[in-house]
């Protein structure tokens, strides 16, 4: 069925007898569409699949294509993500709510410079044909025609416990080591010459053999307890995640939230060992100093949206564990200035100051300078907004991803002038533990 300008859901619920995690596994495996995003936050989780209505933002600009109704195109501009809120404002569905992804790349010309931007999407969005949000116990399944919504249904009604299944880990270690240290020590030189304060630096292992995806999202689901995690699979791309952080998250009611995490030990099955490796992170200068300027530029860039003295610090320097490490976390929140909305607090805070650098345009450099290839979804975001305002943005770390046949990892470490190249390096294998433990071989 081809969906039509004015097209409304069919709606039903459910109560499925297993948890939000195998139905949507379920949903993204047997539901009527190919393309789909599975999205957790906290105790909410979302599939969407196919499209009502889709929005991408490339270097021509932006781009509105809804059922039958003409495509409509919106020259690049100086502000490219207005013209993201001005399509998003012509979705004609209502109580919309639209799933998908930015690329770190996006961070370049988010105030229009093209210069280093390729041919391909800096930012993907879709209001889907079909959409289940599951919460234990319960089910809400929205769909554009009734055909679809029995497919959606019978699929929640019927899905079983996804099953644990037996992963292949891939040793990191020993990968990428001679040229990853040599771009710290180059890193680092750059740093105590002034040029910057920090930069993350990131390297690929790639994967040899073939992996589940979805298998591999629940057994790293399982293994991991990550701030939000996702499931995606739109236009070639796919990637399945366990984000420790989120990069902005904006309420209806203007209030908006970010979280940098900077500063890393492992996390171990040892709880003694663990507390040992705390105590150390925590008297690190070198760790500490790392994200207080994250947390200095998070204030910074929050406070040019918000409301004058409304940006506080709520939660300072506290652990968080996630997966294969710890960190050093904190929160940055304020209310949005009368006239801004969601997309002024993204545009303030992306790329996320811990996944790019300190300040952030010499971070740029040092990382086009020294990185082997562009980062595309790596360090970007997969996000949910909707109707109401409503923003949630998860940092696209500890995943795993496949395009055109290559299925990779990539993870990186914050440099600053006391890092050492043996230090960073050990630090990207401890991330890519989080998701090298959990790669679930293809079924041959």
């Amino acid at each position: 069925m081809s969906p039509t300008q004015g097209q409304h859901y069919f709606e039903t619920q459910s109560r499925p007898a297993v948890d939000p995690l195998s139905v949507a596994v379920a949903l993204a495996g047997s539901g009527p569409y190919t393309d789909h995003v599975v999205y957790e936050n906290g105790g909410d989780w979302a599939y969407a699949g196919g499209s009502i209505a889709e929005i991408t933002l490339d270097r021509t600009g932006a781009r509105l294509r809804q059922g039958d109704a003409p495509e409509v195109h919106l020259p690049w501009t100086d502000r490219p993500l207005d013209l993201v809120r001005e399509l998003l404002a012509r979705v004609d569905v209502p109580e919309w709510r639209a799933y998908g992804w930015s690329a770190f790349e996006l961070s370049y010309a988010k105030d229009g410079d093209l210069t280093h931007v390729g041919d391909g999407p800096l930012l993907r969005l879709v209001v889907p044909a079909a959409e289940v949000r599951l919460r234990a116990g319960h089910a809400h399944l929205r769909a554009a025609d009734q055909e679809t919504l029995a497919a959606l249904l019978h699929v929640v009604n019927t899905a079983e416990e996804a099953p644990e299944r037996a992963p292949r880990p891939l040793d990191v270690r020993g990968t990428g080591e001679a040229e990853y240290r040599e771009a710290v020590k180059r890193a680092v030189d750059d740093i105590n010459q002034g040029e910057l304060h920090k930069v993350i630096l990131s390297r690929v292992v790639d994967v040899p053999h073939a992996v589940d995806l979805a298998a591999t999202y629940v057994a790293g689901r399982r293994g991991n307890n990550p701030a939000r995690s996702f499931l995606l699979h739109m236009d070639g791309l796919e990637a399945a995640g366990f984000s420790p952080e989120i990069v902005v998250r904006v309420d209806e009611d203007g209030h908006v939230v970010s979280q940098p995490l900077a500063g890393t030990r492992a996390l171990t099955p040892d709880l003694l060992a663990n507390e040992e490796l705390r105590k150390d992170l925590l008297a690190s200068s070198k760790e500490v100093y790392e994200h207080a300027i994250s947390v200095k530029v998070g204030t910074d860039e929050l406070a040019d949206v918000c409301e004058p003295g409304s940006v506080d610090v709520p939660e300072f320097m506290t652990i968080r564990e996630r997966g294969s490490v710890q960190h050093l976390a904190s929160r940055v929140s304020g209310r949005l200035a009368e006239g801004r909305g969601a997309w002024d607090g993204f545009g303030a805070v992306f790329p996320a100051v811990t996944a790019s650098g300190v300040p952030k345009g010499p971070a740029y450099e040092v990382i086009r300078r020294y990185e082997s290839e562009t980062r595309g979804l790596y360090s970007g975001t997969v996000m949910t907004v909707d109707h109401t305002g409503a923003m949630d943005a998860a940092l696209v770390l500890r995943s795993v991803y496949r395009q055109d046949g290559r299925t990779w990892l990539r993870a990186g470490a914050g440099i600053v002038g006391q890092s050492t190249p043996e230090r960073e390096y050990e630090e990207t294998c401890e991330k890519l533990d989080s998701v090298a433990r959990h790669l679930v071989p293809a079924a041959e």
